[in-house]
């Protein structure tokens, strides 16, 4: 693949989607290939490259897990402990759980820790902070039962790393992962970002004009509680770093033996768009029979993907700076760099014609902690919209994203209960509902993550 015809893409798709800066880099037969287009902000233009810092947000998983991967390689932490071993003043919801949870339930989402506590910019917020606040959080399975996506999980997992290390997560993140591995423009903290060219994120509203997102904002440095699932900023170049690191023998950092065993899946993870199953941290893809290890990353109007095929030695990293449409350039990149460096190409999921029957079983209101999902139907459309619950928004004093409204959704082939988005900044999720022993619908899983069914009328 020529360094051309990638440019070539990323530009045209770039512009066709109207994202104003994208950075993309591609490793393939140990080169380096990266292609940027547009600009760091509409109002004050600097050229994207590959040094230019985007915000990862959960791609940063990725550097949390890897890192207690090393402690766990010196002996410092079992991955079978349960976490109350390093965390003695960990309390939940149900006692039980708390008990019970391991630290491999935080890295492989098994703990049934609902997603997070959204910051209200009260009180402590530090690690030491939200994990006093952890019984407020709903449980939504008991430890091990399920897979569900769960920020807090991972910060949970930042405190075990803190009170092993007895150092700030952000220090010993620095000491154990960053410094050593030579990511010297992966970082935390708006003061770190601020000395670098970075990325000012977008969104665009209903009007179609692209408004600037205030998602530097949640980067106050009292604001720590989410750093080990969300909080770190980086380039391109450095992610192709990082992913060389991975598809390497660690370098006296971390033994490979630790990062292989982070590819080796954990738990399946059924009719996701996020992967096939999860490892330690990395969704697990099978790609026409070659293994792939991925995160993706969103936040307030930026949207960041990384994908490593570890028996060929290929990565793909790409970063845009506009919402919701970040999301479909970054997919789109990935497809095409797979498609023209490995030659995989992906059949797309066709959904079914519409089934009234089907449709009104799945009709309702479903919720998270801090969001709402609405299924609801319409002549011969169903459709799912999804959003941040109104009174955490008006409470919060940061801004965050909007919220997605009512798009196409079609039942897949099989046993009716997994489904696709078709349409809108969702287009190609995949998911499925959960029903009890009765086959009563109790529950709708979107991007890794079950909502729980509130009512049967939205």
């Amino acid at each position: 693949m020529s360094q051309e015809k990638l440019s070539e893409f990323v530009a045209a798709h770039a512009t066709e989607l109207g994202v104003p800066g994208v950075a993309v880099g591609v490793l393939l037969d140990g080169q380096e290939i990266y292609a940027s287009h547009g600009v760091t902000s509409l109002s004050n233009p600097l050229p994207v490259d590959e040094k230019t810092l985007f915000p990862l947000a959960s791609v940063s998983k990725t550097f949390t897990a890897t890192a207690l991967m090393r402690l766990v390689a010196e002996g410092k932490v079992d991955l079978d402990a349960p976490v109350r071993a390093y965390v003695p003043e960990l309390k939940l919801a149900d006692e039980e759980a708390a008990a019970q949870i391991t630290v491999l339930n935080l890295l492989n989402h098994t703990a049934g820790l609902d997603w997070n506590l959204i910051d209200d910019g009260e009180g402590d917020r530090s690690l030491a902070g939200l994990v006093a606040k952890l019984p407020q959080l709903p449980l939504i399975a008991p430890p091990g039962a399920r897979a569900s996506y769960s920020q807090a999980g991972y910060n949970l997992a930042g405190r075990i790393i803190e009170k092993i290390t007895g150092l700030p997560f952000e220090q010993a993140m620095a000491s154990l992962v960053l410094e050593p591995v030579g990511l010297a423009d992966t970082v935390y903290g708006l003061s770190e970002v601020m000395v670098r060219k970075f990325a000012v994120g977008y969104n665009r509203g209903g009007d179609g004009e692209l408004r600037a997102a205030r998602l530097w904002g949640a980067f106050k440095e009292g604001a720590r509680g989410d750093n080990p699932g969300g909080g770190l900023a980086s380039s391109v170049s450095d992610l192709l770093r990082w992913a060389r690191f991975q598809l390497g023998d660690g370098e006296g950092v971390v033994p490979a033996s630790a990062l292989h065993r982070m590819r080796e899946r954990t738990i399946e993870l059924r009719a996701s768009t996020l992967g096939d199953g999860f490892g330690i941290c990395w969704f697990l893809h099978d790609l026409d029979g070659l293994h792939g290890i991925g995160h993706g990353g969103s936040g307030n109007g930026q949207f960041a993907e990384l994908l490593i095929v570890p028996e060929r030695d290929f990565a793909v990293v790409s970063l845009a700076n506009a919402g919701p449409d970040g999301y479909p350039f970054n997919q789109s990149v990935v497809r095409w760099a797979l498609e023209h460096c490995l030659g995989i190409v992906e059949k797309p999921a066709e959904p079914l014609p519409y089934d009234q029957r089907q449709a009104q079983q799945v009709v309702g209101h479903y919720e998270i902690d801090a969001m709402n999902l609405d299924i609801a139907t319409e002549g011969t459309r169903l459709t799912l919209a999804v959003g941040i619950k109104p009174e955490i928004r008006e409470a919060s004093d940061e801004e965050m994203p909007p919220d997605y409204p009512a798009a196409a959704i079609g039942f897949l082939p099989g046993d009716g209960d997994e489904y696709i988005v078709t349409e809108g900044g969702l287009r190609g999720q995949r998911g499925y509902f959960s029903r009890d022993v009765n086959g009563v619908v109790t529950g709708v899983d979107l991007a890794g993550r079950l909502f729980s069914r509130v009512s049967e009328a939205s």
